[in-house]
């Protein structure tokens, strides 16, 4: 039974009905059959906006129903409005007793997407675990989770999946990561599978139903890996990726698609051992202890500190640079079928150029898609690799976090300062279609269901139709 439920949530998804979890259906970005609007800005076929706190999870949409998870004046909250007319429908909090380590600029300790199977939502928080609701907000269960430790302190991002009559969660961190999967009825746990080399990451598991197996895919920190959806034993993994894994996984044609770029060989974010000893030993005894630091600097401290006892040393520093040399910044396609380390004979083909740091790519009409900081789209053949364009420019700079989403043979790109691109699929380069400017920060994904896009800004929330 749950082998049948998975297959229809892997194979069906990508209706334009519903928008389940992070990314929609499967993950996927794409809406197969919706029609959303090319033209729309703060002022332009807007069907109604609404204020809400800011956090960077993005809109999670069921039938009449969009979910959120929000951050404001301390609390922890899952929100759901109409999206007949962006009535707040009901709002519940979870206490946690200590909030993670996250940074403000950047993070929020509301940054995971809930995932709902038109019955029930969860959310997911690092401060505290799960929560599941019915759709009018009661709750249902809850299954409690140690707060979760960052490298750097920039806080969790990924997003739960329902698979089934499972809830899945990836929650890669510090030190203790593991795979978990939880009954979608009652909360408890199925089973949990430890991923002892994991570092932290922040992709959003997916399903991959193929030759009459359904497996969980998620990425994590040098290692792409495939595990079994009923048991949670692990069937494969593909080495010589990045490091820190922010995008999800997509599947075309038959193939399965991960790309990523994190800092590391030639370009380390982390200054010398000499350098940084230099400005924070302050009593001169080869190591620096937390309170050496200014405070922004202390969650760099428990990234680096890996026996963690409290003091970084240069061997801390060697270890660190030795696991950042070992990560490759790539875009893989990988055959399915493989067991155990399947890098060699399961990898179709790869590409170097052009790579996202945190936007997903999306697959759509026999093309991959990415995006990368700059603005920057390359598009290639989803069989066998070949470039079809590259770092083509849209004229929107700047940094990118929202996801690349599409719909009705269009894509669209939204970047972290608000302006946002509509560009139509195939070609020899991107043809842009519409620019639009919402003059505020942006770093969730977009929405697309049926004649409606659904956006989700620093400050509001949006309904857009024509």
């Amino acid at each position: 039974m749950l082998s049948l439920l998975v297959c229809s949530i892997a194979i069906v998804g990508r209706s334009s009905e519903n928008w389940p979890m992070f990314r929609g259906p499967n993950g996927s970005g794409v809406a197969d059959n919706a029609k959303p609007p090319i033209k729309f800005g703060p002022e332009e076929n807007v069907l109604w906006k609404v204020e809400v706190p800011s956090s960077p999870s993005s809109p999670c949409v069921w039938g009449e129903r969009i979910f959120l998870t929000t951050f404001a004046e301390g609390k922890l909250e899952t929100r759901c409005y109409s999206t007949k007319d962006g009535k707040l429908l009901w709002t519940r909090a979870v206490p946690a007793e200590k909030l993670e380590d996250f940074m403000p600029s950047e993070g929020s300790p509301a940054a995971a997407t809930p995932a709902t199977d038109g019955k029930r939502v969860v959310s997911y928080f690092g401060s505290c675990g799960l929560v599941c609701y019915d759709l009018d907000g009661r709750e249902t269960w809850r299954y409690p989770l140690p707060v979760v430790e960052t490298d750097g302190g920039f806080g969790s991002g990924t997003s739960p999946l329902i698979a089934g009559n499972l809830v899945i969660l990836n929650r890669d961190q510090m030190r203790d990561s593991s795979l978990l999967a939880v009954n979608l009825e009652t909360g408890k746990k199925v089973w949990e599978t430890a991923r002892p080399e994991a570092r932290t990451s922040y992709g959003t598991p997916i399903i991959w139903a193929h030759n009459g197996h359904e497996e969980i895919v998620t990425p994590g920190s040098l290692l792409l890996k495939g595990y079994d959806v009923a048991s949670g034993e692990e069937r494969w993994s593909v080495s010589r990726v990045p490091h820190a894994g922010c995008t999800t996984p997509v599947l075309g044609d038959g193939l399965l698609f991960y790309a990523g770029w994190a800092p590391g060989k030639g370009d380390s974010p982390f200054p010398s051992w000499k350098d940084f000893s230099a400005k924070n030993d302050k009593n001169g005894d080869g190591s620096v202890t937390p309170d050496e630091l200014e405070p922004a600097m202390r969650g760099f401290h428990k990234a680096i500190d890996s026996d963690h006892d409290g003091r970084v040393t240069e061997k801390d520093f060697e270890l660190l640079n030795s696991f950042l040399a070992k990560g490759e910044n790539v875009l893989v396609a990988v055959k399915s079928g493989g067991r155990g380390e399947i890098t060699e004979s399961h990898v179709a083909w790869k590409a170097t150029r052009g790579l996202p740091y945190v936007p997903s790519p999306v697959f759509l009409q026999g093309r991959v898609y990415l995006i990368k900081d700059g603005g920057m789209v390359s598009c290639f053949d989803a069989k066998n690799g070949k470039s079809l364009y590259t770092q083509e420019r849209l004229g929107a700079n700047g940094s990118y976090y929202a996801s690349l989403v599409a719909a009705d043979g269009r894509i669209y790109a939204v970047a972290l300062d608000g302006k946002i691109t509509v560009f139509k699929a195939g070609g020899e380069k991107p043809e842009v279609l519409h620019q639009t400017d919402f003059h505020e920060r942006i770093a969730a994904t977009p929405a697309l269901v049926g004649e409606r896009l659904y956006l989700r800004t620093q400050t509001k929330l949006y309904a857009f139709g024509n």
